[in-house]
């Protein structure tokens, strides 16, 4: 697919920029998980676990430190190459990573997990959530668990330069189905590149919750949050990695998590197949 191909170029040309954000992030303690996921994911102690859209594999690399043996999977081979050396820098050996689509990995990734972890800024890089849920399930072991912390569709939608200024403009539609397409790249933990074509297709709360349902799984909780996990421009830091806009006390949430398993049922039939 020509759009998924110009996004493992685009990324491709901020891997070594994210790779050294981070190492020193990781270095000096400043990079965690956020406070939400952190609450919300629980004791990893002993669980195996792959993260799904890894980036450089900084938050992988968190991960294995909560004592999961893990996995981190991306698109983009200097993503990988990158995560491999920050994991050989800091020390961490519990963790491996995989350079995969995402959109084809169940085609020839057969390991079960305890968790499927996806976190900050990953679902609207893929095309298809329904393949996506099916991926999701098929990686999870019937008694284990789905965990994503997102950006919200709600958030997502407005004008993020108007936002600093205490806009709220509607730029992208709730329900557009044709990707964003960017001629940059970066911009959170890189200079933004220019020169390329990224492709961003917008996502709706039900379709995130409806791809998971449709594939089997159990929604434990859909919890909303007013924060978000980096600044687009014009936020605040709020602490505990998140931020916000001094206007947005009520005004729309910036980020969501979900929590899902398998249906009883399900891990039945599943396991007779």
């Amino acid at each position: 697919m020509k759009e998924i191909e110009s996004n493992k170029h685009a990324w491709g040309q901020i891997s070594e920029d994210h790779y050294l954000h981070f190492k020193n992030t990781l270095l000096e303690g400043s990079h965690k998980l956020n406070k939400y996921i952190q609450s919300e994911i629980g004791d990893l102690s002993g669980k195996k676990i792959i993260h799904l859209q890894c980036n450089t594999g900084a938050d992988t690399i968190l991960l294995a430190k909560m004592g999961a043996s893990t996995v981190g999977v991306d698109l983009v081979p200097g993503n990988i190459l990158y995560a491999k050396k920050l994991a050989e820098d800091l020390g961490v050996t519990n963790v491996d990573f995989i350079e995969a689509n995402i959109m084809e990995f169940m085609e020839n990734h057969n390991e079960k997990y305890d968790v499927v972890f996806v976190s900050e800024g990953a679902i609207g890089w893929l095309p298809d959530l329904k393949k996506w849920g099916k991926t999701i399930r098929h990686l999870l072991k019937d008694d284990g668990f789905f965990y994503v912390f997102d950006g919200h569709p709600i958030y997502l939608m407005f004008d993020a330069r108007k936002l600093s200024e205490n806009i709220t403009e509607i730029k992208y539609p709730y329900f557009g189905k044709e990707p964003d397409v960017d001629d940059s790249i970066g911009g959170y933990a890189s200079e933004t590149k220019y020169g390329v074509k990224s492709y961003f297709w917008m996502f709706t709360v039900s379709d995130v919750i409806n791809s998971l349902i449709s594939a089997g799984l159990h929604i434990e909780y859909f919890n909303e949050y007013r924060e978000n996990f980096f600044d687009e421009g014009g936020c605040k830091s709020v602490g505990d990695g998140l931020f916000n806009y001094d206007f947005n006390n009520d005004l729309f949430p910036m980020s969501f998590s979900l929590k899902a398993t398998v249906y009883q049922q399900n891990r039945r039939e599943y396991s007779r197949l």
